[in-house]
């Protein structure tokens, strides 16, 4: 079975790459950017207009406990469910990914996509909650499908909204979800010797009780379970910085150095150096935070609120902690430990034996041990990870409910459990291509219709057209 998984990988990751580098280098970047930098002038810069009424909205009245919901989920468990599949493999590994391939200077690029990103996210949330519906049960159903067809009516719509329901499946509920059970098999068996697929064989035992749960069990999951992985990983990363404080002004420097000079770190010439940096913090910045790909307003269409505006503001919040805190400490970490004036890749040169998948690892156990490091990012990742297959899992349901009906959503279980098996097996290279694929795949309808619906948004934020959102 591993020959003929072998030759399917080497047929077709030549091709998934060539599509990949199209996609990222020359629509990617410009949708991202282009969404984010058109919302942030038309809502009159939103995110820093009211990054505090966000801040004041998530951590005012914080509570691990919501609690069954008559309908949906609490604001505070939508967020939750959102950073679940926001902060994962991305945060990790795609940064890790990303600096190596294209310099410390893509953690920059990376920062840009984030900025914008909080605005465009402020206006899928807002989307999301706007154009949700009810069904005869109570019970919300909202996303990108939802806001597509209002944005476009007929025939044009519907294939806009099938075209971003069946590459949302395939790129989180299935591809997706293979990404992350393929990381935290190999940082398992890299720090615990364990096989990965033994950890395949748990990690569908215990998504299969959970999927079976629906949205109650899942919300009462990441209500819990992402402040308390967020802050064991903010411990671990500080006490890195802290250890090489002396070395974070050269960190700082080198990031915002190789922004603008990447030839420097990656070779080549500057052309092709400014262009691998930019496209790896865009690709890499959109698989982290997710603001413009669609994924999220799922999560955020559950949100028990009134007023659009309320969930916008709150989901900026989702990317400034995905992006600014828990993604930065990680490039911080490895910058200041493996790029510095005593690190193992300060010439650029990148020594036998280092990916992006262990990049991290060798990072942290610099300073915490070679064993105790890898040990440490495996039970981070695991957390971060797992926490993602949740959330993806219920946002690639919420397509084939649009697409299928409910009686698809059994078969669709099981074949998402199958993906998360089989990505403990195959190849880490080709599984994030794949990945990189439908995630570009799905931006294209999204960002469509997030264009189309500026003037809805811009009332919303602006305080008008907000009443009567969320009704059937």
């Amino acid at each position: 079975m591993l020959e003929a998984f072998q030759a399917l990988e080497a047929w077709l990751y030549p091709i998934v790459c060539d599509i990949n580098v199209t996609l990222s280098s020359y629509i990617l970047v410009f949708l991202l950017i282009g969404v984010g930098l058109w919302y942030s002038i038309r809502t009159r810069f939103i995110q820093v207009r009211c990054f505090g009424e966000g801040m004041r909205k998530v951590f005012g009245s914080l509570s691990l406990r919501g609690g069954r919901q008559e309908r949906g989920m609490s604001s505070f468990q939508a967020l939750a469910t959102a950073i679940a599949a926001q902060v994962g493999t991305g945060n990790i590994v795609g940064a890790s990914g990303a600096i190596l391939t294209g310099g410390p200077g893509a953690i920059f690029w990376m920062w840009i996509i984030a900025f914008f990103g909080m605005a465009t996210i402020y206006a899928e949330a807002t989307l999301a909650v706007q154009t949700r519906v009810v069904d005869e049960r109570g019970a919300f159903h909202g996303g990108p499908v939802y806001y597509i067809t209002t944005a476009f009516r007929g025939a044009f719509g519907k294939f806009l909204a099938g075209f971003f329901a069946v590459a949302i499946i395939l790129a989180l509920g299935f591809m997706g979800c293979m990404v992350q059970s393929n990381s935290i098999g190999s940082t398992f068996q890299t720090a615990f010797h364990v096989p990965s697929w033994v950890v395949g064989i748990v990690l569908v035992v215990i998504c299969a009780v959970i999927f079976l749960g629906g949205i109650d069990r899942l919300a009462a999951v990441t209500e819990k379970l992402v402040p308390v992985m967020a802050l064991i990983f903010l411990v671990g990363g500080l006490a890195v910085l802290f250890a090489r404080l002396a070395y974070l002004p050269a960190t700082f420097a080198m990031i915002f150095r190789y922004a603008f000079q990447p030839q420097a770190i990656i070779g080549g010439s500057f052309g092709y150096a400014i262009k691998t940096a930019i496209s790896q913090g865009a690709k890499r910045g959109l698989f982290s935070n997710e603001a413009g790909m669609g994924s999220t307003p799922h999560a955020h269409a559950q949100a028990n609120v009134k007023d659009p505006h309320d969930q916008g503001v709150v989901a900026m919040i989702g990317v400034f902690i995905d992006t600014f805190v828990v993604l930065t400490l990680n490039a911080l970490v490895i910058i200041s430990t493996l790029y510095t004036n005593d690190g193992i890749l300060h010439s650029g040169i990148i020594p036998e034996g280092i990916s992006k998948t262990n990049l991290a690892q060798v990072a942290f156990g610099s300073v915490f041990g070679a064993e105790a490091g890898a040990m440490f990012v495996a039970v981070c990742l695991f957390f971060f990870a797992f926490s993602t297959v949740l959330g993806w899992n219920m946002f690639g349901k919420i397509n084939v409910i649009y697409l299928f009906g409910k009686k698809a959503v059994p078969v669709y279980a099981v074949i998402a459990l199958a993906f998360i098996f089989l990505g403990t097996l195959m190849s880490n290279d080709l599984v994030w291509e794949l990945t990189d694929m439908f995630n570009n795949l799905m931006v294209i309808p999204n960002a469509i219709a997030l264009f189309a619906l500026t003037g809805t948004v811009v009332k919303i934020a602006h305080g008008r057209g907000r009443a009567g959102a969320g009704k059937a």
